[in-house]
């Protein structure tokens, strides 16, 4: 079967933001389950390493490889729905975009996602990718039960029945314990949603933060430099009937996409203009209210490229830590015009989650591509770590080993997980090591049959 499967040699791969590429010796594009099974047996035959790339929407070098890189692109689709539990199993590869609208034929949908929907799931999953909502957990949050291949080839399905003990640990995994070939997925039925989107003073904001947080199934809002103008995004069920959304689709592509790509392209000419450009994307927030399915208003299109940091800090520091945001972006004039991100996420139990443990803010920031971005991505960390953040893992990050032990204190016992699951090593990669730690004991390439 091997011999069989799509294979490209030495073909190039850039992600998304273009922040990482590579050359890696072979690309694979395996079809089934059992095609993913025969690359994972030959790569521990001849002792080589594999990463998987879903949509490279990581900002980091989370997939980098000069060996094997397996895409899931022709693994997508739904496997099966079960209307009496509400789940549905679908394959490693499928796009989140492309299961929004499976499922609504079918009428469910993921009970929440984040702003962008290209991902794969099995890399939303691995992640940690997040929507907003206090009522709602990340993305794994979703997951009942995985099936991943792991380094000997063998399949192995965990869940909070079965192989229980390594649950927790593999819903935010990294792609370190194998290739997540199936996910089993909690769904709701199809629901309604109210947008509202309006511009808010940033005083009276944060009078009304609570209430937004509280009283809101969905809610998000932007942060603009140098400006007192805060964007307020809210989604609650409706009882009305969806609307058609062609006219809004319009206005995000070109307020949100073409309208920004100008006038960041002008930021990067002159730097110094970002303070009134920043301002005068503040001032063109127009107030917006629509109906529609929930899959369709939570992801926005993103054409303008960029690079981000993102980190999550517990919710109750989420006021001081905007405010220093703000006195440090003015006091320092940083030439930074994109708007900063922040929603909301509940605690969880999964060991590698941000969120672990916290009711959580996640606030993201964005740098136009190919302008600057060190100094104010470090200040922005420097007030993040003050306010015990923790990192987003597919975003860029400057956190090393040590500091990541003493946010996750789970992390050594998902290092034990990993040892046991692939103790050479094959899921690794250079990243990962410098992140995590390189495996402990190296051993000889197993024989499989």
């Amino acid at each position: 079967m091997f011999s069989l499967i799509k294979r490209e040699q030495g073909k190039k791969w850039r992600n998304w933001a273009e922040t990482h590429e590579g050359k890696p010796e072979s690309t694979f594009y395996p079809s089934s389950v059992d095609e993913v099974v025969a690359i994972v047996k030959e790569a521990a035959n001849q002792g080589k390493k594999i990463r998987v790339i879903g949509a490279g929407h990581s900002f980091t070098n989370l997939v980098g490889t000069e060996q094997w890189l397996v895409s899931l692109d022709q693994l997508t689709g739904i496997e099966q729905i079960d209307e009496a539990t509400n789940t549905v199993t679908v394959f490693g590869g499928t796009r989140l975009y492309q299961l929004g609208k499976e499922l609504e034929r079918l009428g469910y949908a993921q009970e929440n996602l984040g702003d962008i929907n290209v991902q794969s799931i099995a890399g939303a999953i691995s992640t940690g990718t997040h929507g907003t909502g206090l009522s709602f957990g990340n993305i794994p949050t979703q997951v009942k039960a995985l099936t991943i291949v792991t380094a000997t080839g063998e399949l192995l399905t965990v869940s909070e029945e079965e192989n229980a003990d390594y649950f927790k640990a593999s819903l935010v995994s990294l792609g370190a314990f194998g290739i997540i070939v199936k996910v089993k997925l909690k769904v709701v039925e199809c629901p309604v949603y109210e947008y509202r989107c309006e511009k808010v003073n940033y005083p009276l904001f944060v009078e009304k933060l609570d209430n937004y947080i509280k009283n809101n199934r969905h809610f998000e809002f932007y942060i603009f430099p140098y400006s007192d103008l805060v964007q307020v995004k809210r989604m609650n069920i409706s009882e009305n009937k969806p609307e058609r959304l062609f006219f809004h689709h319009c206005k995000d592509l070109v307020m949100e996409n073409y309208l920004l790509y100008v006038l960041s392209t002008g930021c990067k000419w002159f730097p110094k203009r970002s303070r009134m450009i920043s301002k005068l994307l503040a001032k063109g927030i127009s107030e917006t209210n629509i109906t529609a399915n929930s899959h369709q208003l939570f992801a926005t299109p993103r054409l303008v490229k960029f690079t981000e940091i993102e980190y999550c800090i517990p919710l109750h520091y989420l006021k001081p830590a905007l405010d220093e945001v703000r006195t440090c972006i003015e006091e320092k004039n940083h030439e930074v015009h994109f708007p900063i991100e922040c929603r909301v996420v509940n605690a969880d139990d999964i060991w590698l989650s941000p969120s672990y443990k916290r009711e959580s803010a996640y606030i993201a920031f964005h740098m136009f591509k190919g302008m600057p971005y060190e100094s104010y991505f470090s200040d922005m960390e420097a007030i993040m770590r003050k306010y015990e953040g923790r990192p987003h893992w597919a975003k860029m990050h400057n956190m090393n080993q040590e500091d990541l032990q003493i946010l996750y204190p789970k992390l050594p016992d998902f290092l034990a997980i990993r040892e046991e699951l692939d103790p050479n090593g094959m899921f690794m990669n250079e990243y990962l090591e410098e992140k995590l730690g390189k495996v402990r004991v190296e051993k000889e390439p197993m024989e499989m049959g």
